[in-house]
């Protein structure tokens, strides 16, 4: 059990990892959250999430940007965390277009920061978040980790392959442990306003059409965060050890055949269309959806499945919320916070 332990988790005060932390501390673990509280969305969300991991007094934040040279060289000193879960992250495809370095330097100098504290001061397990979105031009359904990812095709998908890369060269060079997760489209309670869910349920309350992105052409792997994270959870206890041989690794398993590193994916593998997202949010709200279909946006991906076969293997878990019962767990919570 996490009695005792300490886990830094950065991006503590996110949609994630407000409810990764909330697990942690329900478990025992002393967390230490790092947050810049960056203003890419309302920051009250974010202060008020913050708030309510304050009341743990097993919590401490500390609100700095990553990217803060020393900053996390400095803390790994200090408090000698056992677990790191990196989700800090500039995130969103959309915006990746418009605000590149933005992406550069939280996703990539940030990143380069944490490896280069783990470096100094090595945890026993470094779990980092990645994206589905890394499997990029595939079209070959479901995504499996084994597969080559190789044509990103947004800045955000890009700077979050190149971690994958990075992380795995700190983990053969300094035998660092390291998870890399890829999310399929999380949602629930205190999530993102940026992310579809927030958008419709938003404009709907408020009588407003709603933007339909490729016609409503468009799967998604919808995965309930609750689900992730008690999948996070499991990863958090089951580190990679290098192999001896490429001849060890299981068939199916992304380990590295020289690293104590792997890719796992969190996703629901049962994907939705567009439409039953919307249909859901009509049944929570008792409004019907007015729908302005447009053309795809650049950079976004028409669909997403994940093959959750390796978490399955390696957890004996796999998510399994429906999105009926997700969505309508959200719109009580955005009723309730925005009381409308």
């Amino acid at each position: 059990m996490g009695e005792s332990r300490t886990a830094l988790v950065t991006g503590s005060a996110g949609f994630i990892g407000y409810h990764l932390a909330r697990r942690l501390l329900a478990d025992g673990f002393r967390v230490v959250g790092v947050d810049s509280l960056s203003d890419y969305y309302d920051p009250e969300l974010k202060r008020r999430r913050q708030a309510a991991l304050l009341q743990n007094a097993s919590f401490t934040a500390v609100n700095e940007p990553i990217e803060t040279p020393g900053l996390l060289a400095d803390l790994f000193g200090s408090e000698k965390p056992d677990i790191v879960v990196h989700l800090a992250a500039q995130a969103g495809v959309r915006y990746s277009i418009d605000n590149p370095r933005s992406y550069l330097d939280s996703n990539l100098v940030g990143t380069f920061e944490l490896l280069e504290a783990a470096r100094a001061h090595p945890p026993q397990h470094m779990l980092l978040a990645s994206t589905s979105s890394a499997y990029g031009a595939n079209t070959e359904m479901p995504y499996r980790e084994t597969m080559k990812a190789d044509h990103q095709m947004s800045f955000y998908a890009a700077t979050k392959k190149a971690t994958e890369a990075m992380a795995h060269s700190y983990a053969h060079l300094f035998d660092l442990p390291v998870t890399m997760f890829r999310f399929f489209t999380v949602y629930g309670p205190w999530g993102r306003p940026d992310m579809a869910l927030f958008k419709f349920t938003r404009a709907m309350l408020a009588g407003e059409t709603i933007d339909v992105y490729n016609h409503g052409e468009m799967m998604r792997d919808f995965t309930y965060v609750d689900d992730l994270v008690e999948a996070v959870r499991r990863l958090v206890d089951t580190a990679p050890a290098r192999p001896s041989g490429s001849d060890q690794v299981a068939p199916g398993d992304s380990l590295s055949p020289v690293a104590p590193w792997r890719v796992v994916n969190i996703g629901n593998s049962k994907p939705e269309q567009l439409g039953e997202m919307i249909a859901a949010i009509e049944d929570a709200l008792g409004i019907e959806a007015r729908r302005n279909l447009m053309p795809m946006q650049p950079g976004d991906v028409p669909a997403t499945w994940a093959d959750a076969d390796l978490l399955r293997s390696l957890t004996g878990y796999v998510p399994q919320t429906g999105i009926r019962e997700g969505v309508k767990r959200f719109v009580d919570w955005y009723r309730d916070y925005y009381e409308v």
